[in-house]
């Protein structure tokens, strides 16, 4: 079961908007490799250069706010984002993001870009492995831990149906 993800760690600001997740220039990519190989642009250029597979986003208040671009949480999670952690979500970037398995977490958590975290979802804890600071966060239940580990609610669904 999905319930531990380890981590390098990207921080970024608050207010973190759909248009800097995926510029809409960018809209018309018809791979989600393309899509991706743009991801988080505006604020880091050499983002999705250096973004490594399983690393995590701390940021800070409303990321995903803007529009309800869906390609937002699929183009992190295809660049190699495995969660998000930030002080709050845009709702419908939250929904999004778990219909395509990419776990975001509500926590405020002090972590510097670089750092490695791990966090039990099932357990409710998120440890900064350089800090050795332990933040609590509400523990995912079962379903919520079922779907993501399905790959979304789509996925979740159709194995269901099995």
């Amino acid at each position: 079961m999905m319930d531990r993800i380890e981590g390098k760690v990207w921080t970024f600001r608050d207010s973190i908007d759909t248009d800097v997740i995926i510029p809409g220039r960018y809209l018309r990519a018809q791979t989600l490799d393309e899509l991706a190989s743009h991801v988080m642009e505006p604020e880091d250029p050499t983002f999705a250069e250096k973004v490594q597979q399983g690393d995590v986003i701390v940021a800070g208040w409303n990321f995903g706010c803007g529009s309800s671009r869906e390609q937002a949480p699929a183009a992190l999670k295809h660049a190699g984002i495995a969660a998000i952690v930030a002080k709050s979500f845009a709702r419908i970037f939250y929904r999004n993001a778990i219909n395509i398995g990419l776990p975001v977490i509500v926590a405020d958590v002090e972590a510097e870009k670089g750092d490695e975290i791990c966090i039990d979802l099932e357990k409710g804890i998120i440890e900064d492995k350089i800090t050795h600071k332990t933040f609590k966060i509400q523990p995912f239940k079962k379903f919520m831990l079922e779907i993501l580990e399905d790959g979304g609610l789509t996925e979740h669904y159709l194995k269901k149906q099995e």
